[in-house]
């Protein structure tokens, strides 16, 4: 009789981490179309009509990018502290804060022509989501305090602070909307209309450039190697000379201004006015496309447009008289799925050799 164990492998490649990923999307996928199947709904009739509206036409492919791309910078924010084995909670409070950053420079900076102050108000949102991260790195790094609480905690002040911001000092008075800045005097511009490809604007090509580049440093620079031994192994890495500080802080400082730079795409291309709406939740989700792509910085520009899809599922779905949290647990389902699939993908089930018989050598 054959005999048969579960046993855990220390490591499992990149291809197999892959396909236990999506194969667990895919579940909680079908687990969802269950559930609608269950309240009555026709998961197969609703799944191609997400797909419609969101591929199919100008105005959804529209809608898809524009959602896909705070989601992607966040990931990447999230994504460059996984690398050193650290956890960044604090996205959407960088968003914020690196919004109200480029927000200032494009209300009371310089009267600059279109891309100089676009570059401009890019620095400045860099920088403010850089500074905002630099507390909870210094704490992680000098007293040992946890980066998961300090960074969720900096998110609320960062959207208490917003919101004191648009409706005091910075509150549009020409307005009767109270929560929200005057317009800025710039804005990224558009593609050209020739390429049918509805309002979408240059930011888009800002963060897929973004991606190629941290791409090509972690593969090809000494930086980028040196990032991956302190996330594997920080013990070994400072035992090989490696400044292990340094390079945790630098990775951090480096995700709180990606983060801030996605706040000012979101600001200076799409809502073009600093308001306490201005991120529903892009950095919480962006934890969950960062973790569906394996902090590879490509993969999370695809899971970004992936999750994008998910939250255009929620609009449909309410068309159709499901809740609005639906589309809310469907994300949290994706994420703990995924987290079940990459669990299950270092286990491997084996077969246990018979014991040998009495007098037969072992």
């Amino acid at each position: 009789m054959r005999t048969y164990t579960v046993q855990r492998v220390p490591s499992v490649s990149g291809r197999v981490r892959t396909g236990a990923t999506l194969l667990s999307c895919l579940a909680s996928v079908l687990a969802a179309g269950l559930l609608l199947a269950l309240l009555g709904l026709h998961p197969a009739a609703l799944g191609l009509q997400v797909l419609h509206q969101s591929l199919a036409n100008r105005y959804g492919l529209e809608d898809l990018a524009l959602l896909a791309a705070p989601l992607a910078m966040c990931g990447l924010s999230v994504s460059l502290m996984l690398r050193v084995g650290l956890w960044n909670i604090g996205a959407d409070g960088q968003f914020f804060v690196g919004a109200a950053g480029a927000a200032w420079i494009g209300l009371y900076g310089p009267s600059w022509s279109t891309l100089p102050m676009l570059a401009l108000m890019g620095a400045a949102s860099m920088t403010a989501g850089a500074a905002w991260i630099a507390v909870p790195a210094l704490a992680r790094l000098i007293l040992g305090t946890s980066e998961i609480i300090t960074t969720l905690l900096l998110n609320f002040v960062a959207r208490l602070g917003i919101d004191w911001l648009v409706t005091g000092p910075w509150r549009d008075r020409a307005s009767s909307v109270t929560a929200q800045s005057p317009r800025l005097p710039v804005a990224i511009p558009k593609l050209p209309r020739d390429w049918h490809l509805g309002g979408m604007h240059w930011g888009l090509a800002v963060v897929l450039a973004l991606a190629c580049v941290l791409a090509l440093a972690f593969r090809f620079t000494r930086w980028g190697y040196e990032l991956r031994i302190c996330g594997a192994n920080r013990n070994a890495a400072s035992y090989a000379g490696m400044a292990v500080n340094r390079r945790l802080l630098e990775a951090m400082l480096l995700a709180g201004a990606v983060a801030g730079l996605g706040g000012m795409l979101e600001l200076a291309g799409t809502v073009h006015r600093l308001q306490s709406g201005l991120s529903n939740g892009y950095g919480y989700v962006g934890i969950i496309v960062a973790v569906l792509a394996a902090s590879s910085p490509l993969g999370v520009v695809v899971t970004g447009v992936l999750m994008a899809l998910v939250l255009n599922a929620g609009t449909v779905l309410q068309t159709q008289g499901v809740p609005s949290s639906a589309a809310v647990a469907l994300v949290g389902l994706i994420l703990l799925s995924a987290a079940v699939g990459e669990r299950l993908a270092n286990y491997r089930l084996q077969r246990i050799p018979p014991a040998p018989r009495p007098g037969q050598a072992a």
